[in-house]
């Protein structure tokens, strides 16, 4: 589990094909001073997606994203050089600043504008119309991994605000119209709207 709160941005530094294409080894590098510490077999979320560590350096960690990751994700589209959202897992007695999330992305939304709203940035998103209806006002939603604070939905498209300091330790700093995004929504609408099913 993680909390939405992203602790570093790391960059693809080689990708390697598995499987004819079913899979993908990928190997982040991170500005973390020692990776030494996180043990094989630990979770990390990257932009989102929560992957693997298999192997590791002093200056990067070697995750293996499946067919099902690279298709429903933004993983599909990186390249060495990408800038990824680093998040280790949550931990015993850490302090809870986002909000609950899995890891699991329920799919992927595109940026369709971002402009200067008194001192932050307002950014707009599209989303499939299966995830819009788990967006709702003042709830939380995680992008690319970041736990945010919906502020406005309309159809298929909500709007957050993003303060100077998370687009400067984030990869939103990176990001243009047009780009795809990792989307997770908040596992309580999740379970909520399943109740209704059977209300």
């Amino acid at each position: 589990m993680f909390t939405g709160i992203i602790t570093a941005v790391g960059t693809v530094r080689s990708l390697t094909p598995l499987a004819a294409g079913e899979t993908m080894r990928l190997v982040i590098a991170t500005p973390w001073p020692d990776t030494a510490d996180i043990p094989l077999g630990a979770s990390i979320a990257c932009s989102g997606c929560c992957l693997t560590v298999i192997e590791r350096d002093a200056c990067s960690f070697t995750v293996q994203a499946s067919a099902e990751t690279l298709t429903k994700t933004t993983l599909g589209s990186w390249q060495v050089g990408t800038p990824i959202n680093l998040e280790r897992a949550l931990k015993i007695g850490d302090e809870l600043g986002g909000h609950i999330v899995s890891g699991h992305v329920d799919g992927v939304g595109e940026v369709i504008s971002a402009t200067q709203d008194h001192g932050s940035t307002r950014w707009r998103f599209d989303v499939p119309s299966t995830l819009a209806r788990f967006i709702a006002p003042k709830g939380s939603v995680a992008i690319n991994g970041v736990s945010l604070t919906v502020n406005e939905v309309e159809g298929t498209r909500f709007g957050v605000n993003i303060i100077p300091h998370t687009e400067a330790h984030t990869n939103f700093g990176t990001l243009a119209v047009g780009a795809p995004v990792n989307i997770e929504i908040d596992t309580l609408a999740r379970y909520v709207a399943r109740l209704q099913e059977f209300a």
